[in-house]
């Protein structure tokens, strides 16, 4: 059975446990699989989802319908955004231009449409299959509702995707069969992206941003390619005049949305440690960070947080 995991790199336990539910068929009600972002949890959910649609082997036309999410007995929720009344996905909310200042949430609404879609006989399937990404992005009303579908889960079959198990409900937790996935070592890297075709020379700050994560490096690299050229001299050192901060603050919110500016802070706190390990400037970008996530006028924060950054490097010896 090994092929039906086959790209799955450097998740030995995870393949190990998956294959033996398959094998003895003795699927769990609920699985929860949990590790960092971009290390292969999604591409194990397809793929023991194909395990189950096809007997445990591989099958093209299960593998093309699952990752197509087309398949008539399959759910696949991920966190949204509120926008005029309507629920918008990562993707459609950047095709539709809204400005994204807070991460996307998993919402209430949405696990009752989970619940719904359980409670319906399936049409292809023996049993309802349901993808939950970034499951600790729950509101609370939301994880509420899913703790009742999972006591009583019927012939459903729940794949819960986390990079951080510890912020959802222990209640929640306890009911799940845990799946853990593993950061990929450097060799194992590397395997991925070659398979990908994807092997560049990446700055050395996005290398430690993805911590051992193929996909999170994919995604940082994106990001990076999106940032105004023209910014990124800028903001590899501090500026050294208020006039330059205040510059520098106009620019980063007029080019960039909420969702890059946290990316910005991410990056940026990576390249001062490598380039002076000043823990104080780590940590007013850190204060910087919370103000963005809670509504602080978003130019008003940066201008603040960069005229700190810049007395404190004037001020500093030479």
């Amino acid at each position: 059975m090994s092929e039906l995991f086959d790209g799955l790199v450097g998740q030995p336990l995870a393949v190990h446990l998956l294959e033996a539910a398959l094998q003895q068929n003795r699927l769990a009600p609920a699985y929860l699989f949990a590790g960092p972002d971009g290390v292969g949890r999604r591409f194990a959910a397809l793929r023991f989802l194909e395990g189950v649609l096809s007997g445990g082997v591989g099958c093209d036309r299960a593998r093309r319908r699952l990752e197509e999410r087309n398949h008539p007995d399959l759910v696949w929720v991920e966190p949204t955004f509120q926008h005029q009344g309507r629920l918008l996905t990562r993707d459609e909310a950047v095709d539709a231009g809204m400005s994204r200042r807070t991460p996307p949430q998993l919402r209430l609404e949405q696990i009752r449409g989970v619940s719904r879609a359980l409670a319906r006989q399936p049409v292809e399937s023996t049993r309802g299959m349901v993808v939950i990404e970034s499951a600790e992005a729950m509101a609370e009303a939301a994880a509420n509702a899913l703790l009742k579908t999972l006591e009583e889960p019927g012939h459903g079959l729940l794949i819960l995707l986390t990079a951080a198990p510890e912020r959802l409900l222990s209640t929640i937790r306890s009911r799940c069969q845990l799946i853990r996935f593993v950061r990929l070592d450097v060799p194992s890297v590397a395997q991925v992206l070659h398979r990908l075709d994807a092997v560049e020379h990446d700055p050395p700050e996005l290398l430690a941003m993805a911590a051992g994560s193929p996909g999170a490096l994919l995604e940082h690299r994106s990001r990076w390619a999106a940032l105004p050229t023209e910014l990124m001299p800028r903001l590899r050192h501090l500026p050294n005049e208020p006039m330059h901060a205040l510059a520098l603050a106009r620019d980063v919110c007029e080019a960039l949305d909420g969702e890059q500016q946290l990316w910005l802070i991410d990056w940026w706190q990576q390249a001062l440690w490598a380039s002076s390990g000043d823990v104080h400037s780590l940590k007013r970008l850190e204060i910087l960070r919370r103000q963005l996530l809670s509504f602080v006028q978003p130019r008003l924060a940066w201008e603040v947080a960069l005229l700190d950054l810049t007395a404190d490097a004037t001020a500093a010896p030479a």
